[in-house]
């Protein structure tokens, strides 16, 4: 099972930056496309981290491994990047699957535009954390990133924005590590119309309102 996050701050060039944090209570099977802990294996926790759109590091897995550590994380987890307030976190459920998002939609582009390679440097993001109570096999983890990256897509759209999504968007998925295996992750799959349900609640809400990026509501 994943519960709630817990909401805490790190301290960082002398202010007090917010972060959240799932600790399993048991190692469940995940799959994420974080910048650190991405892939398919057991993981522990994972961590969503807000950092000013300035950032411009170029280690961000080691940024949060470090972070991880500063908070006692043990084992093997994954670490998120977003430049909004994660604090402003939205969390939906469907039948059993739960999701958070924290929604950043100031640079919303189509995946198929052309665009500079720099331009995917930007830090708005939509960060995606689901977790579905079924074993799901590496195939259906991998069809229910597509199935929560379409929900997204189509939450966006409903919101009138002209984008699927931002240049840095992750999607991070959980499941328990055993048990039999669900074959299937897509939309109209018994877990994955779940999981499309919940992320496009979550996406849609968490889109609805103006998110201002945590950088911007320090200076204000």
């Amino acid at each position: 099972m994943l519960d709630d996050p817990q909401l805490t701050t790190r301290a960082e060039d002398g202010r007090d930056i917010p972060l959240l944090v799932w600790r399993a209570n048991r190692p469940l099977l995940a799959v994420s496309s974080g910048p650190l802990g991405g892939g398919i294996g057991v993981r522990r926790w994972v961590l969503n981290a807000t950092v000013p759109m300035s950032y411009d590091r170029d280690d961000p897995a080691d940024h949060l491994a470090g972070l991880a550590d500063r908070l006692g994380l043990v084992g093997p987890g994954v670490g998120l990047l977003t430049g909004v307030d994660v604090a402003e976190v939205v969390t939906r459920s469907d039948a059993g699957v739960r999701v958070w998002a924290t929604v950043g939609l100031g640079t919303p582009i189509p995946a198929a535009a052309p665009g500079p390679a720099a331009h995917a440097q930007r830090v708005g993001t939509v960060n995606i954390i689901g977790y579905v109570p079924a074993r799901l096999g590496d195939a259906a983890l991998v069809n229910a990133v597509a199935t929560a990256t379409e929900a997204k897509a189509q939450a966006i759209a409903e919101l009138g924005l002209p984008g699927t999504g931002t240049p840095t968007d992750a999607v991070t998925l959980l499941c328990p590590a055993d048990g039999p295996a669900e074959p299937y992750g897509g939309p109209r799959s018994t877990w994955g119309a779940r999981l499309a349900r919940a992320v496009h609640a979550a996406v849609r809400a968490g889109g609805a309102g103006t998110v201002v990026p945590w950088s911007d509501r320090q200076a204000g």
